[in-house]
């Protein structure tokens, strides 16, 4: 069976390459020519330069270099756009593009067909658990879209479809290869895990001592509430989530990023504000509130006013309040509106082929 290049850490790469016998240079500059410079073919690694002749030899007798299909790009109004990936291992999947003002870009990548945590609020969770991608779909949806950019991509957020810690291994080997500076050369902490609240994969995350971070989805402090529209609630309780939590702001030193998904009529009032003060006394937290986004229409997006009073409330925190811009909704880009199939907005064309 040939190994994948596009899945291999630089390590991995050494050792997959060894009847080569190459230097620590050659296997560097095999690594670059697929990350760094994004070759479109096998070929083109193997004559990239400084690669000997001889790995060039175990690249074209052993490796491949698998692409994912995009089917579709669709614009939102706002500038986000939204891709469309095939894979030939079966299923589809999303990305999303976002323009950080006008100087760069930031990619919402997949790490799951589907998703088994069932969020109430979320068009992933709906489809159902299909399968974890790999480490090279993951980069692929980055090394495709970055490739029709206009602008450099600068991080990468894994809030795509799926619960990225339920995938753990080939995301944190995607994330390694994204932060390499042989391989996309972006800096560890403009890498971010979304994380619904998977306690185990959170503890073991902290002990490996990553550079990357992580956003807890905790949408209420209000048990009872909480269990009503994330179900991962009954198999990891808040206050076992909260300890991790403080685990992570202890080691890293910094705060931990609470998501907090704003529901008109749910869990916008004073008793919402003051159960995330009890759950996190002493731990030095930051929240960032989410408009809701359902196309179901189940659930509804706090008018300006709600909004404005539940961060009145969110004083009691002496924390920062951010509020997210949940981009692309014309086009089902959204924050938990990403279900690989199709919305309004502009299809795009591909970009014309180089001559």
């Amino acid at each position: 069976m040939k190994f994948n290049l596009k899945s291999l850490s630089l390590p991995e790469l050494q050792q997959a390459l060894s009847s080569a016998e190459p230097s620590p240079t050659a296997v560097r500059k095999v690594f670059a020519a697929v990350f760094a410079h994004g070759a479109s073919s096998l070929e083109e690694v193997c004559r990239a330069p400084q690669v000997p002749r001889r790995v060039a030899e175990v690249l074209r007798e052993q490796s491949e270099l698998t692409r994912l299909e995009v089917v579709e790009r669709r614009r939102a109004d706002d500038g986000f756009m939204k891709y469309l990936f095939a894979s030939p291992l079966g299923g589809r999947v999303e990305a999303v593009r976002i323009p950080i003002f006008d100087h760069k870009y930031v990619v919402c990548v997949s790490s799951q067909v589907g998703c088994a945590l069932a969020c109430d609020f979320c068009m992933t969770g709906k489809l159902g658990f299909q399968r974890n991608l790999r480490t090279w779909e993951i980069l692929d949806q980055v090394m495709q879209i970055r490739a029709e950019a206009d602008r450099p991509v600068r991080g990468v957020v894994f809030m795509g479809m799926g619960e990225p810690l339920l995938n753990y291994t080939e995301t944190l080997r995607a994330a390694q290869i994204l932060s390499h500076p042989a391989g996309f050369a972006i800096a560890g902490p403009s890498i971010t895990f979304s994380t619904a609240g998977m306690v185990p994969a959170i503890r073991r995350y902290v002990r490996e001592g990553h550079p990357y971070r992580l956003a807890f989805s905790v949408t209420s402090a209000i048990p009872e509430k909480r269990l009503k529209v994330l179900p991962i609630e009954k198999a990891h309780p808040l206050p076992e989530l909260v300890e991790a939590i403080r685990e992570y702001a202890t080691v890293r030193r910094e705060r931990a990023m609470i998501a907090y998904v704003a529901i008109s009529g749910f869990n916008l009032e004073r008793e919402d504000a003051v159960a995330l003060k009890e759950a996190f006394e002493g731990i030095p937290i930051k929240v960032d509130l989410i408009d809701v986004t359902d196309p179901t229409g189940k659930y509804q997006p706090p008018s300006p006013e709600e909004l404005k009073a539940f961060r009145d409330h969110l004083q009691i925190l002496g924390a920062p309040i951010a509020r997210r811009y949940s981009g692309g909704k014309d086009i089902g880009a959204a924050c938990g509106t990403l279900e690989a199939s199709q919305y309004g907005g502009v299809v795009v064309p591909p970009p014309p082929v180089a001559s």
